[in-house]
């Protein structure tokens, strides 16, 4: 009897035992462990495995706020520009043009750089009324609401730029180069442009006011023509002579005329080559199918990274000194040993304004010199772009430094999909891979061979 007894109870355990450890394994395997039940046979619980993240160290140097190159905007309306760079009303029409050409400008980032190619343009002679910022910063209303502060990444003065008067276009969402330059094809469908000239954000651009030889004569003389006055002159001229126009160069395409119908016939900008390497794959495509594309002369448009401290001097006001600082200036080096004893003496920048526009206009030129070779020497030609490093807790905030580097990574993929494409590892398509219009994704990487 006692044997049975003890038999019983064994087995009644074992059954407690199996019930309790399927009951668990039921709750573990339907993903609701933290339900488990409170019994003597619990494991103590495990301390929170979860992996903690490992944080990029703090910058050891961060540049200062940017600065509005332009305040005297805020408070009253710009300057008169000089009057001999003051465009005829409907001066299109004196070339025999159809409309009076658009300039598109894109914007994605860097106000201050923006505002002074526009105010560059302006003062050269190109009429507001003509000029379209197109604000490409997938910050949908933000801008035009106000809600950016000068410090965002991707601030637009929407009311500034109305002063100004100038036109803002926004893009749906934020777009590659490529995808940009499609959208000005697509307003010229909309808006019915026959032609518009496109212009990069990060030049300054100047018109021949001291004169060149064979193009303009001295401004304030008989037959000076500015910046404005040569491109319609020039845009003219394509059309009349030139049947199969693709585009025309000013200075690369830091300033560029463009014919819609060139881009239709090879199938818009290659959008899957997003940014570096998109422009060679586009001008050898119009190449391959015979449209023109030529260099015109209708000014100094000038490659830049810096900003004039202050905008006025474009207005040739005497009281401003061309300068110009980087929107987001390196590190500043070790300091100078202290001076010699006696040896007080500090280097002075004595130069003065004239008061003569034109030899004002030398002092620009002076400075968009030095601007050029700034940015092609040892700081890099895009750092501009990064000189915003405010907005956090604002409208659309992205981090600045990993807004940079996605760009590099695009970019990077970009110049990879131009080798696939052509099966060829630089620009020289033709001459160099004796590569046609239908070749494109045909051939066997040049390479490997």
């Amino acid at each position: 009897m006692r044997r049975r007894q003890l038999a019983f109870l064994a087995s009644t355990l074992a059954s407690i035992l199996l019930c309790s450890s399927l009951m668990l394994l039921i709750r573990i395997s339907a993903g609701h462990a933290f339900l488990e039940p409170i019994s003597i046979f619990r494991r103590p619980p495990k301390e929170d495995a979860r992996p903690s993240p490992r944080y990029k160290p703090a910058p050891t140097y961060t540049p200062p706020p940017i600065r509005d190159p332009f305040p005297a905007l805020a408070t009253s309306n710009p300057p008169p520009i000089p009057s001999y760079n003051v465009a005829e009303e409907d001066a299109w029409k004196k070339y025999g043009l159809e409309i009076a050409p658009p300039l598109l400008i894109g914007f994605t980032r860097s106000w201050p750089m923006l505002l002074q190619t526009v105010v560059s343009y302006i003062t050269a002679g190109w009429p507001a009324e003509q000029i379209y910022v197109v604000e490409n910063t997938g910050a949908q209303q933000a801008n035009a609401r106000g809600h950016l502060t000068l410090q965002h990444p991707l601030f637009l003065n929407h009311t500034a730029l109305g002063s100004l008067g100038v036109h803002v276009v926004q893009t749906p969402v934020l777009l590659s180069f490529a995808q940009l330059q499609n959208f000005y094809l697509s307003l010229s469908y909309a808006r019915r442009w026959p032609y518009y000239f496109w212009s990069h954000m990060d030049v300054l651009a100047l018109g021949h006011e001291g004169g060149a030889e064979g193009v303009t004569p001295r401004a304030g003389g008989p037959g000076y023509r500015s910046l404005y006055a040569l491109c319609l002159e020039e845009l003219g001229r394509t059309l009349r002579t030139d049947g199969r126009w693709g585009l025309r160069f000013f200075a690369y395409d830091h300033l560029t005329l463009q014919n819609p119908r060139a881009l239709e016939d090879v199938g818009g900008w290659d959008v899957l080559v997003p940014y570096y390497m998109t422009d060679c794959d586009m001008y050898t495509r119009l190449h391959m199918r015979n449209w023109t594309q030529r260099d015109a002369n209708c000014g100094v448009i000038t490659d830049t990274s810096a900003v004039l401290d202050d905008l006025l001097a474009l207005y040739r006001d005497p009281r401003v000194v061309p300068s110009f600082s980087d929107p987001n200036p390196p590190a500043p080096p070790a300091p100078p040993p202290p001076p010699a004893a006696g040896d007080d003496k500090q280097e002075r920048d004595v130069e003065t304004a004239p008061e003569d526009p034109v030899e004002y206009w030398k002092l620009l030129l002076a400075a968009a010199d030095r601007m050029f070779h700034y940015k092609h020497g040892d700081r890099g030609r895009n750092t501009w772009q990064a000189g915003q490093h405010g907005g956090q807790g604002e409208p659309f905030y992205y981090d600045s430094a990993g807004f940079s580097e996605a760009l590099e990574v695009l970019t990077e993929a970009g110049k990879e999909v131009f080798r696939r494409k052509w099966g060829h590892g630089d620009c020289d398509l033709i001459a160099g891979g004796g590569l046609k219009f239908g070749d494109q994704w045909r051939v066997l990487k040049d390479w490997e061979r």
